[in-house]
């Protein structure tokens, strides 16, 4: 593989894939995004011209997707609407994107038998009783609770259906939560870091008792990587780093990082249908892959990234205001 085409690769998650393979890699790369208000060209600002190509697109133009493909030697597929207060909102373009995307994509990956790589999320699977010690397996039945997650669900069960009824060669992985640099404002952990440079009190949902189990962004890279160079076809990964932390101790973290109170935050209207607890269990990927994160400290990982915030206004400054403004209307 000399070529890939990552989607959704100016996006948080695949941007910091791109990266990656820049750093760790020889590979060409392609993105192709559809600069949503998720996607900023500035995450791919620096990075060589002459080895990573941005083409403004839509993963459910069959037409762009096919000539694309023509050109990969891989797919890797981050592109998704992700947020779950905006599923919540309007279903309907996490149908379009997760559902039907994925779709296209697969279709051009069976006619151009390029090796294709799925992004998911463990949320998937539901949530875990809070005292419960299980964590998530790749044998874990799917119960997803909201029209993200479900659509999220569909479109991994396309991707296997996809494998078995056409050959395509393709892996898949569900990785936790996710932080780092290049995250949207609207997002939890990158939500509170501004907050506090803006001087605006972090918001917490409920009593802020619901965990998650926090990975950095490039852990997930290096993950991603090393199951589409040695990832059996047809198996899913799950990818995660044992970062399990309930929101109000994240809060409070940031807070004391920032050297603010820890305590100065508001409590507000919890999310509706919100999960109590997702916890990855990532023994397949780290014994049969040898995969291992870097960012085994959460703490540490988390103070760069806040850093990152508070060195990069330029890139999120504009977001934050219209961000702040939907959770006002709704009491968040």
């Amino acid at each position: 593989m000399s070529r890939i085409l990552v989607t959704g690769g100016a996006g948080f998650i695949g941007s910091n894939f791109v990266h990656h393979l820049v750093e760790h890699t020889d590979h060409t790369i392609t993105v192709l995004d559809k600069l949503t208000y998720a996607g900023n060209r500035a995450s791919l600002d620096g990075l060589p011209a002459d080895r990573v190509t941005l083409v403004e697109g839509d993963i459910a133009d069959a037409e762009i997707v096919d000539d694309l493909f023509a050109d990969a030697d891989a797919v890797v597929h981050y592109a998704a609407e992700s947020h779950n207060d905006n599923s919540l909102n309007d279903p309907r373009p996490f149908l379009d994107t997760n559902i039907i995307g994925t779709y296209t994509l697969l279709e051009a990956a069976r006619r151009r038998k390029v090796r294709f790589h799925h992004i998911s999320t463990d949320e998937v699977y539901g949530d875990l009783e809070l005292d419960d010690p299980a964590r998530f397996t790749e044998s874990t039945p799917y119960n997803p609770s909201s029209p993200y997650s479900s659509t999220k669900a569909g479109s991994d069960l396309l991707v296997r259906a996809w494998v078995r009824s056409f050959g395509v060669e393709a892996t898949l992985s569900n990785c936790s939560n996710n932080y780092g640099p290049y995250q949207h404002v609207e997002k939890f952990i990158p939500r509170q870091i501004t907050n506090v440079i803006r001087g605006i009190r972090p918001k917490l949902y409920g009593a802020g008792q619901n965990v998650r189990d926090w990975i950095h962004a490039d852990d997930h890279s290096s993950a991603v990587l090393r199951i589409l160079e040695s990832g059996r076809i047809g198996e899913t990964y799950l990818i995660g780093a044992d970062g399990e932390k309930n929101n109000k101790d994240v809060v409070e973290l940031i807070l004391s990082l920032m050297g603010e109170a820890p305590d100065a935050y508001d409590h507000v209207t919890d999310r509706a249908g919100h999960d109590l607890r997702y916890a990855i269990d990532s023994t397949k990927l780290r014994t049969e892959l040898g995969w291992q994160p870097r960012y085994r400290d959460f703490e540490s990982g988390l103070r760069e990234t806040i850093q990152w915030y508070r060195d990069n206004e330029a890139w999120w400054a504009a977001d934050k205001d219209g961000v702040e403004a939907f959770y006002a209307a709704r009491g968040q």
